[in-house]
């Protein structure tokens, strides 16, 4: 397809890193220990507390900020927020009232008053975000496929996200050696779809958009800011909800207009994927 190929891009949260599979792990197994002293319905209470986390996040202060540049619901329940910008600092604040509101609400959510729920809820905020901090962990076949495809091309990384969360997710996955450039959207206020954070990241880079392809989950941000800043596209279409608990159908059903170059269901199906783009390779 393109013999003219130097650089690769991809997203991270989720298609390099897995992200909301570990905070569901992570509710879970919180949910087993309230279970354990109050009698919940674990299943419910993980559901209880997805479901509020998006109605508060949504109706939010700072709501605007994290879609400007793609902080999640979930993410505001466990990052730092670093930094002195107004809308970090502002950020920062509303976080710590937001994650003791949501295990509070989900705490009466199933059915009746549990005693000393003000000082459960708070317990089990900082227990979510101390541990999931602690917890970050590649797809499988991620560092092997990196190292890859270093050797013959530019990586570069694109993601949402605030500046001092993804910053410690890159550092946590030990592979930050194998990108040439780096951009993440809080650092510039901008965020994919805008296809002016893609041009930032390929005059890092030093490509064209037509020498480079995007790797991405999510059709609405990678795919569509791919196509827009005229970059080729790989969407990774996995059947669990990510990217803010959109499905890979619901994506489909939301953006029908919206059409990678190439659909793949794994990282384990991009190098034979590159390889159709650059005839070049063999492997």
């Amino acid at each position: 397809m393109n013999c003219s190929l130097r650089a690769i891009i991809f997203d991270l949260d989720d298609t390099l890193l897995v992200d909301e599979a570990l905070s569901l792990e992570l509710l879970e197994e919180l949910a087993q220990q309230v279970n354990s002293l109050f009698q919940i319905d674990p299943k419910l209470f993980v559901s209880d507390v997805r479901v509020i986390a998006q109605a508060l996040w949504k109706s939010g202060e700072c709501y605007p900020f994290c879609l400007s540049i793609g902080i999640s619901a979930f993410e505001a329940l466990w990052g730092e927020f670093l930094g002195e910008s107004e809308e970090l600092i502002k950020l920062r604040r509303w976080s710590q009232l937001y994650r003791e509101e949501v295990f509070y609400r989900a705490l009466h959510a199933q059915g009746g008053e549990i005693a000393e729920a003000k000082n459960i809820a708070s317990s089990l905020a900082q227990n979510f975000s101390l541990l999931r901090r602690q917890r970050q962990r590649l797809f499988p076949e991620t560092r092997e496929m990196l190292e890859k495809l270093s050797q013959h091309y530019r990586l570069g990384l694109l993601t949402n996200g605030a500046p001092d969360l993804q910053r410690e997710k890159i550092a946590a996955t030990g592979c930050e050696h194998f990108f040439s450039a780096v951009v993440i959207s809080g650092e510039y206020g901008i965020g994919k779809p805008n296809p002016a954070i893609f041009e930032h990241l390929l005059l890092q880079l030093e490509v064209k958009p037509e020498e480079a392809i995007m790797v991405g989950n999510s059709l609405e941000r990678d795919i569509a800011g791919a196509r827009a800043a005229g970059i080729a596209s790989v969407w990774i279409e996995l059947p669990e909800a990510t990217e803010g608990e959109v499905s890979a159908v619901n994506q489909k059903k939301e953006a029908p207009l919206i059409v990678p170059d190439v659909t793949i269901h794994s990282l384990s199906q991009l190098l034979e994927t590159i390889r159709n783009f650059d005839s070049s390779l063999t492997w």
